[in-house]
């Protein structure tokens, strides 16, 4: 591997390249990223102005109406899109390199982790700071019972259930519901 790519740190990031966790532009949008969650985390519940507002500039996009209680951790914040209506309880955690995308209506139980940061397969890689990112997209009016981990590029699908303490390691069809470590489907979707 080279350092000859003349792109970003976070250009490479932000494209789910092999890239290194440092540099001027990451390192301060992390610090970004660490004042806006303190703050967030620091409001109480009668803080809904404040809160909304935090999450606004936390966020890349954050819909009417939707709810994270803190506390709540992330990487950067400014690759997360949470959609109208979404509930998101205690103590969350995601891991957002690249995207993560919530549709609307999502119901995300306390101590759920999403993660789209991945590391080289390869020790060499991994020894020498290279790490990269899969995008994870969770549809609409999707479940996601406490202290489940969503692994990186995982796609859940609109209507999906999540049993709680779930390891999902695969994508989830539209409709089905999944638990155990690894998930697996315990009922498909009815058929039309």
């Amino acid at each position: 591997m080279t350092d000859a790519d003349p792109r970003s740190e976070k250009q490479k990031m932000l494209a789910g390249d092999l890239y290194r966790a440092g540099g001027e532009e990451l390192t301060a949008d992390a610090v970004r990223a660490d004042r806006l969650m303190r703050a967030y985390n620091a409001t109480t519940a009668e803080e809904t102005e404040r809160r909304r507002s935090l999450l606004a500039e936390m966020l890349g996009a954050v819909g009417e109406d939707s709810v994270l209680r803190p506390p709540f951790h992330c990487d950067y914040g400014s690759n997360i899109r949470i959609g109208r209506g979404c509930f998101v309880n205690f103590g969350c955690v995601f891991l957002d390199v690249v995207a993560i995308t919530l549709g609307d209506h999502c119901q995300i139980g306390p101590s759920v982790q999403i993660y789209t940061a991945d590391h080289p397969r390869d020790p060499d890689l991994r020894r020498a700071g290279y790490e990269s990112g899969i995008p994870v997209h969770i549809g609409a009016n999707v479940w996601i019972g406490g202290g489940s981990i969503v692994l990186p590029g995982v796609r859940i699908g609109d209507d999906a259930i999540v049993g709680a303490g779930s390891v999902v390691t695969r994508d989830v069809p539209a409709g089905a519901t999944v638990a155990g470590n690894p998930a697996r489907i315990l009922k498909r979707a009815p058929t039309a």
